[in-house]
């Protein structure tokens, strides 16, 4: 288990986002300490799901018969990261994974990949399919098939004592340097906000690209970056750690239009159906509900599983 001060980090998570959970929930929630043993005692489990089951294709081939095998990238607490032995993936991620499998009778195998190899590591057969905070986009949808099963939030994270108060539209990023990553939606967020502000004759964005998040830090605290724009839960998590930065704003992965995370298959792999149908089991049964909050995640609750839905256009 994590250490006491640890515990306070679920109230913190909650009141920094954009939409609170109840104060109950939140109540509830800080007084629980996250657990990153290895062993995930309280990790949420859930019954088989015969409906969904009967949707899973008769002629799949699977990475591993009778095992969901599931590509995932363990970037950042609480999404998914190492636990303590510094092998094993925990997090939301990996406990929604565990309840899929569940649903779908099917044992669970995660495989940790870096997250420009995941496509690849896919469409060869190397896992069965990916949940990683990968967002829906067009230009994804031509490849893969998605259901969805958290909301998309991004969050622009700065120095706490940075004279920047907030940042939620495209004027307010004009002329900033600002941290993303390559190949993410939030890189693509940034271009088209760039596009539209040098239309208006506004300063260009400078964005900033680094290999790790220990990097990213130090160019953001040392000055050299005015903020960093990610995954909101992840930066709220480090930010109620160390208090050396804090929430300028969030916006929607889709902005405005919907990019929500999605678990990821081969296009026409079949797949997709019995994953929403299980999905969308978990979310009535109320496990899904308390999977979020075990990692203070309420707020990213999606109400249904969609299949394919609208992503973020091509700009």
């Amino acid at each position: 288990m994590i250490s006491r001060r640890h515990a306070t980090l679920l109230l913190t998570l909650a009141l920094s986002a954009l939409t609170l959970a109840s104060p109950s929930a939140v109540a509830a929630g800080a007084a629980d300490a996250f657990d990153f043993s290895p062993q995930q005692a309280a990790r949420v489990r859930a019954d088989k799901n015969p409906a969904a089951i009967a949707l899973l294709p008769k002629n799949f081939k699977w990475a591993q018969e009778g095992t969901l095998t599931v590509g995932i990238h363990p970037f950042a607490p609480p999404i998914a990261t190492y636990a303590t032995d510094a092998r094993t993936p925990v997090g939301f991620d990996p406990d929604y994974a565990q309840l899929v499998a569940d649903a779908l009778g099917l044992k669970l195998q995660l495989v940790p990949v870096a997250w420009a190899d995941w496509p690849l590591g896919l469409q060869s057969g190397k896992y069965d399919a990916v949940i990683s905070n990968v967002g829906v986009t067009e230009q994804r949808k031509e490849k893969f098939d998605f259901n969805t099963y958290r909301l998309g939030l991004h969050g622009f994270f700065v120095k706490t004592d940075s004279p920047i108060k907030s940042l939620r539209e495209p004027k307010d990023v004009a002329g900033l340097r600002i941290i993303t990553g390559s190949g993410t939606i939030q890189e693509r967020i940034l271009l088209e906000w760039n596009r539209q502000n040098l239309a208006q004759g506004l300063k260009a964005l400078d964005l900033q690209y680094y290999d790790d998040d220990a990097a990213a830090t130090v160019a953001l605290l040392s000055g050299r970056a005015d903020a960093n724009f990610n995954p909101h839960a992840p930066q709220a998590y480090k930010a109620a750690l160390d208090g050396k930065t804090r929430l300028a704003g969030t916006v929607n992965a889709g902005w405005p239009l919907k990019a929500d995370v999605a678990i990821t298959t081969r296009k026409g792999s079949g797949l997709v159906e019995a994953l929403a149908a299980a999905t969308n089991g978990l979310i009535r049964s109320g496990r899904y509900g308390q999977a979020l909050a075990r990692w203070s995640l309420q707020t990213e609750a999606v109400e249904k599983s969609e299949v394919n839905p609208p992503g973020l256009p091509k700009f």
